[in-house]
């Protein structure tokens, strides 16, 4: 999975296609992710003794498939390439060339 924590992404395709958020968690057994603001839940909380019937809203993940990494400096989605530079493999912007991480 190319994609990873704290990485700004768009959404290519979906309902919520065009939206731009940070990466919060990757499942890359499943190969999604979890992004700030996208594919927003509804799940209903019964009432406990403690606590009172809720209705909680929170950001379901999403298939990895359908993101892009959103490359800051030209301002637009990019794919993700790699590079060995002083014997690491780093990540690299295929559009601006810049390294990633």
């Amino acid at each position: 999975m190319q994609i990873k924590k704290d990485d700004t992404v768009v959404v290519i395709a979906g309902k919520d296609k065009g939206k731009t958020g940070t990466v919060l968690r990757t499942i890359p057994k499943k190969n999604k992710v979890v992004v700030e603001g996208v594919n927003m839940v509804t799940k209903h909380a019964k009432a406990t003794r403690t606590a009172a019937a809720e209705i909680k809203h929170f950001e379901g993940p999403i298939d990895a498939s359908n993101v892009m990494y959103y490359d800051k400096e030209a301002k637009t989605a990019t794919r993700i390439g790699y590079k060995v530079e002083d014997g690491k493999k780093v990540r690299v912007s295929k559009k601006s060339g810049k390294v990633i991480d």
